[in-house]
């Protein structure tokens, strides 16, 4: 009889909770990883909304009693900012939560790291070819979509061009900010999000559209970094940066084919409308596992994240079709009741209470 093998290639959010998942299972599998380390990669802040994983109202209680993953956040977030050209809405409540990604000692990827006991081979020069010769079954968790291209029907909805900064200053840890204005961010936007009390992440993100591609990411910034300041009311330091051009949001057509498992990015867990991704890549490592140790089908245990993908599509696309007029008038809706309801309430749709909103926005 002979005895299975698992390569997972890839030492990222997905590849590390498919490892942690097989391993409770009683699998060892061993994992390639080209980096020198686990997140081994620029330091940035993340959130986790809730409003985008209904009906999972606290994720990381959720990871941890459903499957046994166990994740620290920096902070929760209790308030969200969101600002347009001319307006601003307060939301409160248990919102979600930030956290750190990349070479920080608390970063997800560390404390996932934290939690294998399998082999981790670092610096891998192995091919997906190569692993697919030595071991039954192989998981794809690179962490960008190359390989889902070069390998399957991948359906590329968008690229997206990101520049963001560490900085210093005083901050409330356990309060975000969005920015929906297309002065700084054209079909895009930028964000906020503190390490610490005097840390914090600032991002602007937009799509690489033909009418995009003149831009001065330059000047973007410069008035990106001025609104953040002027909206904080300090003058912010900025101790580190990063720029990625060519961030390419979509899905794969096959979550499986043959022994092969698309997670994570390879998969497509970026949700379109804020480029964030955790909350699926993580379950696609765990979902990918369960296949392998004969506990469900990774094809049908992934279709609500495929669903949520397009979800957040569809969202996405209808913001982008917003001037920042209407962006003004939406962010005025948010602010009171009916904010705090859609960010909130565990028996609301959040996604149809969005699309109610924008409706009358987007004709």
């Amino acid at each position: 009889m002979s005895v299975i093998k698992i390569a997972i290639m890839g030492a990222g959010l997905s590849g590390l909770s498919c490892a942690v998942t097989l391993e409770r299972n009683g699998i060892s599998p061993v994992i390639f990883e080209h980096r020198r380390t686990v997140g081994d990669r620029f330091v940035n802040g993340e959130i986790l909304l809730s409003l985008l994983n209904r009906p999972i109202f606290d994720s990381l209680a959720y990871f941890s009693e459903q499957y046994g993953i166990y994740l620290h956040p920096t902070a929760n977030i209790k308030k969200l900012v969101l600002h347009s050209e001319k307006n601003q809405a307060v939301i409160h409540g248990h919102l979600g939560f930030t956290n750190i990604r990349g070479r920080h000692e608390d970063s997800f990827e560390k404390q996932l790291a934290r939690q294998v006991k399998s082999n981790i081979i670092y610096n891998s020069q192995y091919s997906y070819e190569q692993l697919l010769k030595d071991f039954t079954h192989v998981v794809l968790a690179t962490g960008d979509a190359a390989y889902a291209i070069k390998i399957q029907d991948y359906r590329k909805d968008l690229t997206v061009h990101l520049r963001g900064a560490t900085v210093t200053g005083n901050f409330d840890p356990y309060s975000a900010a969005a920015w929906l204005d297309n002065q700084l961010a054209p079909k895009g936007y930028g964000y906020f999000i503190p390490f610490s009390e005097k840390e914090a992440n600032i991002v602007i993100a937009f799509p690489e559209y033909q009418e995009n591609i003149s831009l001065d990411i330059n000047k973007l910034w410069e008035n990106f970094f001025y609104k953040t300041c002027e909206d904080h009311q300090q003058n912010l330091k900025i101790t580190d940066n990063f720029e990625i051009s060519g961030y390419i949001i979509g899905i794969c057509k096959y979550p499986r084919i043959g022994n092969t498992f698309f997670t994570g990015n390879c998969f497509g867990s970026i949700m379109p409308f804020l480029g964030f991704g955790q909350f699926a890549a993580i379950l696609t490592g765990i979902y990918a596992a369960y296949d392998l140790c004969g506990l469900g089908k990774y094809e049908k245990l992934t279709i609500p994240l495929r669903k949520s993908y397009d979800n957040s599509l569809s969202l996405r696309r209808s913001m982008e079709k917003l001037s920042n007029p209407k962006m003004d008038i939406l962010v005025k809706r948010l602010n009171g009741t009916l904010g705090n309801k859609l960010f909130n309430s565990k028996h609301y749709n959040p996604l149809k209470l969005v699309s109610r909103l924008l409706k009358p926005l987007t004709i």
